[in-house]
């Protein structure tokens, strides 16, 4: 299990050649909740963004994503459905419970590497809520609903 921001920012590496392919800059997810790849900047001056499908991932390491082809990696013609940063952007999207209660607002998710499984959401209810109580993490083994306007998940059935 890991978060998105552990993942932000690490490089990605050809297992064969040893060689720097690009880094994770986004995590691409679906209207039904789950993480289909990532997104990876490639290039020195002029970065373009690849997808990763999450199933051609050979491996999750703590210091890189290893890849066993470059030719995984395809350039990204359409915007994916969601992402957590960019566009269509699920960040600071409000969160409620299929009760209609408000958690808060996304800021992260948790999510299993080899399934692409997102199995909890931190939430947070501000800066100054951070800083005296902490960000809240909530779990769910169910899909969640993403709309215009609110996350819904049920917090119910974990």
């Amino acid at each position: 299990m890991r978060t998105f921001s552990l993942l932000k920012g690490q490089p990605v590496f050809n297992t064969k050649s040893g060689q720097k392919i690009g880094e994770v800059c986004d995590l691409c997810i679906s209207s039904n909740g789950k993480v289909n790849g990532l997104l990876i900047k490639k290039g020195v001056f002029f970065k373009q963004s690849f997808f990763l499908d999450i199933e051609k991932v050979a491996s999750f390491g703590l210091d890189g994503i290893m890849i066993d082809d470059d030719g995984h990696l395809v350039k990204l013609k359409d915007d994916p459905e969601y992402t957590l940063t960019h566009q269509h952007s699920l960040d600071g999207m409000m969160m409620l419970s299929k009760s209609g209660e408000s958690l808060g607002l996304l800021k992260d998710v948790y999510f299993q590497e080899e399934l692409g499984t997102i199995i909890g959401y931190e939430i947070t209810d501000g800066f100054f809520s951070d800083l005296t109580e902490g960000k809240q993490v909530i779990q769910s083994g169910k899909p969640l609903a993403i709309g215009k306007d609110a996350i819904i998940v049920d917090v119910n059935n974990t």
